[in-house]
């Protein structure tokens, strides 16, 4: 059985609302293993989560590893019904859902790892941008949280990818948009990807699911069918060639729009065309929107292109801004979380991990956003930490370690398992912060 202490009241009070997911036992092991990655400052490996959860004592390692490989849960239902929390607690009620699009590479080495594979890998540094490892493509809802001025991307589904699987990546991305579509029936969901995301598999996506991606310089667009003539022969499925976004760009026109993107409210020159992408979106009729800055010396300097018909050029400018917090969470998730060192090998075992170490993450944020958030966090660490003069809001990692001490207190207390106080959490910062401040005199 699960030591009480283990796990403190209020973050059993956000798991217990995925219950649903597991059987008894493996919810059990569940609860252990995500207070485990939290609590963990050492290695995420699947027995470094056990040592985190204080559990090495109780359970053999072979507990900890047949969760992942054998114990019967699945991780897409277990993301759904993570979105529903999400959806339900950090947006607005019955808003549409903004959702990131991407795909990133955890490094693996070894040739029995399940999925690995030499491949691309966006983080590299280097003038080879490969990697071998295995890829996974998420799906993240992006929130704005009130006490941050910064969207978040909350990772809610992720799947292996699989190099000449016969499937790829954008019709990964499109099985999961379509799954999240029918499990938020007659929500509408705006889904926004970089330019590696288009193609045929995104025709048929769901009418409550828009798509904006970045228009790679490349593409050719057209204009839309002209009406039917009534002859013989097949009608027009397309109108005249339009050209690239470099040769709209060279005789468009151009208005004055205020947007905001990356925290900052700035002034744009946007000019937007109703088009046909007829390579990747076939007939669907697209809006192209070129960005491009004041006294900028190209002829753009961005182009997107959306099945959104009612969005104003503003607001697919802020949702392509907003994309780039997956971006940040991928790094949190690795640098703070440790997701990808868990060290599978077999297929479900590879399969599960990952998307397991996303959701901890998500799971965070949302006690964090629930439950621990203090106006005075951020004040707090300039105490402990006065070289942090500009820091005004917390971090993932502020809210990572707020949840670790949390576990820790709710540890050493058995006589009242669960979460402190407020004041008892600020009274023993106080304490570390002064004692700092004595040592450094």
């Amino acid at each position: 059985m699960l030591p009480d202490p283990t796990v403190p009241a209020s973050l059993l009070a956000v798991l217990q609302l995925l219950r649903g997911c597991f059987t008894a036992p493996s919810f059990r092991t569940f609860c252990a293993l995500v207070t485990g990655m939290i609590a963990q400052t050492g290695q995420r490996t699947v027995t470094g989560m056990l040592l985190g959860a204080g559990l090495t004592r109780f359970w053999p390692h072979d507990h900890a590893h047949s969760f992942f490989s054998r114990a019967a849960w699945n991780p897409d239902v277990l993301g759904l019904s993570l979105s529903h929390l999400v959806a339900r607690h950090l947006v607005a009620p019955d808003g549409p859902l903004l959702v990131a699009v991407d795909d990133t590479l955890f490094k693996r080495r070894g040739k029995k790892i399940f999925g690995a594979a030499w491949q691309h890998d966006g983080a590299a540094t280097g003038p080879t941008p490969v990697g071998r490892g295995t890829c996974f493509v998420v799906i993240g809802i992006v929130v704005d949280l009130p006490f941050l001025s910064r969207p978040v991307c909350l990772p809610v589904l992720a799947r292996l990818w699989r190099p000449n699987s016969g499937v790829s990546k954008v019709e990964l991305a499109a099985q999961l948009l379509t799954l999240l579509s029918a499990a938020h029936a007659g929500r509408r969901i705006d889904a926004v990807a970089d330019a590696a995301y288009h193609g045929p598999a995104l025709r048929d996506l769901p009418p409550t699911c828009t798509f904006t991606t970045r228009l790679p310089a490349s593409a050719v667009l057209y204009d839309l069918a002209p009406p039917r003539t009534g002859k013989r022969g097949r009608p027009a499925l397309k109108g005249q060639r339009l050209g690239t976004p470099k040769e709209l760009a060279a005789n468009a026109t151009w208005t004055t729009v205020t947007a905001r993107r990356y925290r900052r409210t700035v002034t744009v020159q946007v000019s937007v065309v109703t088009c046909l992408w007829y390579g990747s979106f076939h007939t669907r009729t697209l809006r192209l929107v070129l960005v491009r800055d004041p006294g900028s010396a190209k002829a753009y300097d961005l182009a997107l292109v959306t099945t959104d018909p009612n969005a104003t050029a503003a607001t697919l400018i802020a949702r392509y801004g907003a994309r780039w917090s997956i971006e940040v969470a991928f790094e949190d998730a690795r640098l703070i979380f440790g997701v990808g060192q868990a060290r599978n090998r077999t297929p479900r075992a590879v399969q599960r991990a990952v998307p397991f170490g996303l959701f901890t993450y998500t799971i965070t944020i949302v006690w964090y956003a629930l439950h621990g958030h203090h106006p005075q966090d951020a004040a707090d660490h300039r105490a402990r930490a006065p070289w942090y003069t500009s820091k005004t809001e917390p971090s993932v990692a502020d809210m990572a370690a707020k949840l670790r001490r949390v576990i820790i207190a709710a540890r050493f207390m058995p006589a009242r398992p669960g979460q402190p106080t407020i004041e008892e959490i600020r009274e023993v910062q106080h304490a570390w912060a002064t004692a700092s401040l004595d040592h450094a005199a």
